[in-house]
């Protein structure tokens, strides 16, 4: 950096001007002739002696600026802006901008401060200090600059359950660019952002594709911003979905759940979607509901139950997304039952539907196969018990025939000489 150089006719020039002008004139010539003569010295220095910091400020707020001097000699010290104008000369301000207040003068320090900085402001401020030789060292003012609007959009404003949807937020006009960030609910999401670059001032805009369900309808989509010049900046949009019914059958009576012979049972028919469905159709599987059966909006009713009127009987809703149903399968016990029937599984579906299953049912099958084995065992017992006799042969057949036990001994023996015709008998 050259140092600058006037003429010595020029500054002669210049104080003779000072002398020759009125009072209340002559003390600020005399000032810019003093302001001459030490721009004429300024030359390139490591500024070893003078001490500063950058500055970072957001737009619209006050900015410091501190010119400090180690091992001061009372040496004068100056500010200048980027255009090399004099803010401050010791105590005294030149320039007429009245955003510049000196908040400190001594020996080793002048501080200025900056209020409602703007954009133009950004830029180096350079301390000067006039020793021999004069010493200058600068500091940067950076200025921030939040995103001017913020704004969220959404393609379609009704979804429809298993939907993808593009969501897009723009974050206009901000310094340095913004990062924005995606949430649906409390569920962080990632989204791709695109940056436009316009007279140093950056334009944000971040896309998010989204496959939306019924757990979604209400659930706000939120845009967040990430910006050093602001916090907590944010905006939001509710999703609307819209889902085929979830169906359930609600048994309303008998609240106990036993349906006997005579007894009345009605069901009501629990039906929630978007939009809701209007209404309801009952329907019997296989067969078609009894004559004194009454439909009733929701409800189904059936008065003076009996064995005919067993089945499965189905809720079915739908609405402009689709349709759904729920199954409640219906027995009915003699007026002598005490058994507590289970309770019938009814869910919603489409294609099919679990069916309840009767605890009374199953333990009679049980009982049967357990009497059935009880008799097969009785069965066998008696058929081992009259097939255990005594074995008799020939032999023992002709001691029983003898007079006395020498006849009984020969015939024996004799029995044993003929093998052939010994055979055993089982009675």
């Amino acid at each position: 950096m050259a140092s600058a150089v006037l003429p010595s006719g020029s500054l002669c020039a210049a104080a003779a001007a000072a002398a020759a002008a009125p009072p209340g004139l002559r003390l600020r010539l005399r000032l810019l002739l003093l302001l001459l003569s030490a721009a004429a010295l300024i030359p390139t220095g490591d500024g070893q002696n003078l001490i500063t910091e950058d500055v970072t400020v957001v737009e619209g707020e006050v900015a410091t600026i501190s010119c400090r001097v180690k091992n001061s000699d009372d040496s004068v010290i100056q500010l200048l802006n980027p255009n090399r104008q004099t803010i401050y000369f010791r105590d005294f301000r030149p320039l007429k901008d009245s955003r510049f207040q000196l908040v400190n003068f001594s020996n080793s320090e002048l501080r200025v401060s900056l209020t409602n900085v703007s954009i133009s402001d950004e830029g180096r401020y350079f301390c000067q200090l006039y020793t021999d030789p004069p010493q200058e060292i600068y500091t940067t003012i950076t200025v921030l600059v939040p995103p001017r609007n913020l704004m969220i959009d959404i393609q379609k404003d009704t979804a429809v359950e298993g939907e993808e949807i593009e969501v897009n937020c723009t974050a206009m006009a901000s310094k340095p660019a913004t990062t924005i960030r995606w949430f649906k609910g409390n569920k962080e999401l990632t989204g791709k952002s695109e940056v436009e670059e316009w007279s140093d001032m950056y334009t944000v805009t971040s896309q998010l594709m989204l496959t939306v369900g019924k757990e979604d309808d209400g659930v706000p989509v939120i845009c967040l911003v990430d910006h050093p010049a602001v916090k907590d900046m944010q905006t939001q949009r509710y999703l609307e979905v819209q889902y085929k019914p979830q169906v359930h059958i609600q048994l309303t009576y008998p609240p106990q759940g036993l349906t006997r012979e005579g007894d009345t049972l009605e069901l009501t028919c629990e039906a929630i979607g978007k939009p809701q469905p209007v209404m309801v159709n009952w329907v019997r599987l296989d067969d078609d509901l009894p004559q004194h059966a009454v439909v009733s909006g929701s409800n189904l009713l059936i008065n003076n139950l009996n064995k005919t009127d067993n089945g499965t009987y189905r809720c079915e809703a739908s609405n402009v997304v689709g349709t759904a149903h729920s199954d409640y399968t219906l027995y009915v016990y003699d007026t002598t039952a005490t058994t507590e029937p289970a309770v019938h599984d009814s869910r919603a579906g489409e294609d099919n539907s679990i069916r309840a299953v009767d605890h009374a049912v199953i333990g009679g099958v049980v009982a049967v196969v357990v009497f059935a084995m009880l008799c097969l065992l009785i069965i066998l017992g008696r058929y081992f018990a009259r097939h255990k006799g005594t074995y008799f042969t020939h032999e023992a057949k002709g001691a029983d025939d003898a007079a006395d036990a020498d006849t009984a001994i020969i015939n024996a023996e004799g029995g044993q000489n003929n093998s052939e015709e010994k055979k055993e008998y089982f009675i």
